[in-house]
């Protein structure tokens, strides 16, 4: 981070607040922050003299994107979860190191981390705030409160009953939680039911409430239209993936009255569209795949197929996206978030709405709107430079020219 002021322009700006492009505009930047927006030539003409300038010819500037959901702990090349944590710490923390350099390298300069081990996760924290490690900003849950032999229950947040849950709330905060995760259903991890609420509608909406009462954010992963419900009437703030399956087959059956209901609440979905296209990807270019790796190839891409006409079913009803990849679990690497932002368009976001769900919108729901999610003067200088055109071409974001955190580059052009 230096005091000198750096000039940042390029052919092209989004601010991240969903206004279109406008052509060379440019950011001020000075001691880690915005200083100055200049939108167009006209205001860039103001612009100090004898700054440093970055031009960026051909490129679109906008804001650091935000990845939503995350699991640092985990590596995303499809080592099964029970092995993965069964590592010692020493390599857990490596795996997440890595993973937060791959993000960042990404134009990833904010990411939330969905559950993990807190040791592992608020260690990486503070080596990232004082200087000994590189990555995104962090917004970390630590473990994800789950039933006994629940989703994710490896991590540690295990609890059961109305006052078991609210004592796993506290804790959580006691421990260093930026905000609470729970598992109001079963999920990927062997033994859980996906299509089953985990925890009572009382136990779900006793979760929110403690978190509530002390000012924190709480999410749910609701994969089935029940946990939607309970997740609902809990007053929750903010639903992962919103999933409607409906059996062990991990086949979705879209809900509409569940959907209508979830719409009328506001309550913004983190919908991880890419899980399942990463998996049949992986499984379905194998060398000589067996028959139980065909079935698991056609199962996935069946689930992939039915969670994208769920986004752009609960899209069309007027629910909320913010960007989200689930990147570590199973296949999805840490760049995992460019497929995420393109398969939100293709549910039917335009592209400059697909980018405002991954800069001002997850900001928003990330309560970071204060610090980073767009370009406007005073928050932290998160910028990135992809060549062309995103807002027409929303594969354009996968062409990465610089990433600045905080002020400071991380790539160069």
């Amino acid at each position: 981070m230096s005091d000198r002021p750096v000039l940042v322009s390029g052919s092209w700006m989004i601010d991240g607040t969903g206004a279109p492009a406008v052509e060379r505009g440019a950011v001020l930047v000075r001691n880690g922050r915005i200083t100055e927006v200049y939108r167009g030539s006209s205001e860039r003409a103001a612009a100090p003299a004898g700054v440093e300038t970055v031009h960026l010819d051909g490129c679109t500037i906008l804001p650091g994107l935000i990845d939503a959901h995350t699991h640092l702990c985990l590596p995303g090349d499809g080592t099964p979860f029970p092995d993965t944590v069964a590592e010692p710490r020493g390599v857990v923390q490596a795996i997440a190191l890595r993973n937060a350099g791959v993000a960042l390298r990404a134009g990833i300069t904010t990411l939330r981390d969905c559950g993990g081990f807190p040791d592992v996760l608020y260690a990486l924290r503070r080596a990232i705030a004082t200087g000994y490690a590189h990555g995104p900003r962090l917004v970390l849950a630590g473990w994800p409160i789950t039933i006994t032999g629940g989703h994710c229950h490896y991590f540690g947040g295990e609890a059961d009953g109305i006052e078991g849950v609210r004592a796993k709330v506290r804790v959580a905060i006691k421990g260093g939680a930026d905000y609470i995760k729970a598992m109001a259903s079963g999920g990927g991890t062997p033994g859980t039911q996906g299509w089953r609420p985990a925890f009572t509608r009382e136990e779900a909406a006793a979760i929110v409430d403690e978190a509530h009462r002390f000012g924190y954010h709480a999410t749910l992963h609701c994969t089935c239209a029940e946990a939607i419900d309970f997740a609902v009437l809990a007053g929750v703030d903010e639903i992962q993936h919103a999933g409607f399956a409906a059996g062990p087959d991990i086949g979705q059956h879209f809900d509409g009255a569940v959907a209508d209901r979830l719409a009328a609440s506001r309550v913004p979905v983190c919908p991880t569209l890419s899980v399942g296209r990463f998996v049949y990807q992986a499984v379905a270019s194998r060398e000589n795949p067996t028959p139980e790796d065909r079935e698991s190839a056609d199962r996935f891409e069946r689930m992939a197929h039915g969670t994208l006409s769920n986004a752009a079913e609960l899209h069309s009803r007027g629910v909320p996206f913010v960007a989200g990849s689930d990147a570590g679990w199973r296949y999805s690497p840490f760049d995992a978030l460019h497929l995420e932002i393109e398969l939100m368009a293709a549910a039917g976001l335009t592209p400059l709405e697909a980018i405002t769900a991954a800069t001002s919108a997850a900001a928003r729901v990330l309560r970071l709107e204060n610090e980073t999610g767009a370009l406007r003067r005073g928050l932290s200088a998160d910028i990135i430079a992809v060549t062309g055109r995103p807002d027409q071409e929303i594969r354009a974001l996968r062409e990465i020219r610089m990433v600045m955190r905080q002020g400071s580059p991380v790539t160069s052009p």
